[in-house]
Parts: C-alpha cells; sequence; structure tokens
C-alpha cells in the first residue's frame, strides 16, 4: 500500500482492470489515444490480490458511488416504473422495477418507502444520477441481491465495510461459528444483520461498532472476551 494525492499517476495495470473510488482512467488524445490512470483524491492505494481492481481508500464520510460495488439502500420514492434509492451518496440513486431476477412488466417487486435493498451500482458518474439493479450482470441470477427482509441495518465506517467485504477478516466468521446469522455488507457503510434471537441481533451489531476503526478498532481477542461476557 502507498499513499497517493490527486493527480498523481499510478501504475495499474492488468487484462480485467476495474477502477475503484479514488481512481479515473485518463485518455490522452495525442495520435497514439494512450490511457494512464490518476488519482482523484488522497488516500491510501489498495489492490485485490490478483491486482485486476484497485482503489483509493480514505477517511471519507461520504460514499462515492462506483460501478460495480455493492451497496445497501433505503427507498426513499417511488418514481414512475421505478424507484429513488438513498445510498448515502450527494444524490438518490435510480432502480428499475425491472432490474430484478426474473422482474417482468406484470411481476415486478412490490417496495415501499423504507424497504431495504442491496443491490450493485450498474452506472456511476460525477454528472449523472447512479444506477443500481439487483442482480448479477453475469448470470443475471439474484446472486443474493435484493430486497432484505427483516433484520436490523447498521451504519459504521467506509472503511469498515471494505474490511468485513474482506474473506480474511476475523469478525464475521467468528460471530457465525456461535451462532446463525445472515449479513449483507454495502461498501457504503451499511451492514444488514438478522439473527434467531434478538440479543444476538445486538451483539453483532455491538461488535461491529467495536471492531470499527473509528470506534476503537477492537482486535479478535477483545471480541471473543466481549462475547464471553454475553453469554455467547
Amino acid at each position: 500500500m502507498s499513499i497517493v494525492l490527486p493527480g498523481q499517476h499510478v501504475d495499474a495495470q492488468h487484462v480485467n482492470l476495474k477502477l475503484g473510488p479514488g481512481l479515473l482512467q485518463h485518455t490522452v488524445n495525442d495520435g497514439s489515444t494512450s490511457s494512464s490512470i490518476l488519482a482523484t483524491r488522497a488516500g491510501t492505494l489498495n489492490h485485490s490480490k490478483n491486482r485486476s481492481k484497485w482503489w483509493v481508500e480514505n477517511n471519507s464520510r461520504r460514499y462515492i458511488p462506483a460501478a460495480q460495488e455493492s451497496v445497501i439502500g433505503v427507498i426513499v420514492q417511488k418514481a414512475g416504473e421505478g424507484f429513488r434509492v438513498d445510498i448515502g451518496s450527494a444524490q438518490p440513486a435510480s432502480l428499475d422495477g425491472l432490474a430484478f431476477e426474473g422482474a417482468t412488466k406484470r411481476n415486478k417487486p412490490n417496495l415501499r418507502i423504507g424497504n431495504l435493498v442491496y443491490a450493485r451500482v450498474s452506472l456511476a458518474h460525477k454528472d449523472m444520477e447512479p444506477e443500481l439493479e439487483c442482480f448479477d450482470a453475469q448470470t443475471h441470477k439474484a446472486e443474493g441481491f435484493g430486497e432484505l427482509k427483516g433484520g436490523f441495518m447498521l451504519r459504521c465506517s467506509l472503511a469498515m465495510s471494505r474490511q468485513l467485504l474482506d474473506s480474511q477478516h476475523f469478525l464475521l466468521p467468528l460471530l457465525g461459528a456461535r451462532f446463525p446469522l445472515e449479513a449483507a455488507v454495502g461498501v457504503n457503510g451499511r451492514v444488514w444483520v438478522k439473527a434467531q434471537e434478538v440479543r444476538e441481533t445486538i451483539a453483532i451489531v455491538r461488535c461491529i461498532e467495536a471492531v470499527d476503526p473509528d470506534g476503537g478498532g477492537m482486535d479478535e481477542a477483545g471480541v471473543v472476551d466481549f462475547l464471553r461476557t454475553l453469554g455467547l
């Protein structure tokens, strides 16, 4: 990892290169139409294990939508055949009523204001309203996307949400080994959790808040001790 500043060139290369938040592909029309990757904000440069996805992570409080990212949104308005969704960005995102697995004009999800959805950002541009869809782009199957029923949604830092999406992070596997749970993590700093008992749901929320870098950064041993005090 390294620190980058706005306008700085980033040496990101891959056959299936995907740029996340904080990076922009800049094309230079000099006859060769070459392109380069520039940082658009200050922060820590990160990449996936196979170096196919790159992004800049900082302590931003507001989510900036980026294509292909998974988010948790709240339906705030019905708009024609679709919905407007609050995803924590500067402006609401649009979600077409047909952007669900198996949806047709006669068979569309009956979402209401206040409902939660787990969606994927299909379009993100600084001059356009973000667009969402609730299916996998390749398979057109739900693959976990869609309405989130029941459970509880909590807000955490953007850094924490990305940590929870890392398969190597200890927290969710640790909790899942102690009691059954369902979880959906959005990179927009929102986490949806569902457990069989209310006390288990409360324990999940408290643990996420405690492990969050903005909330103390508790380690694995600290979480185990905390769960022991709860009898879990």
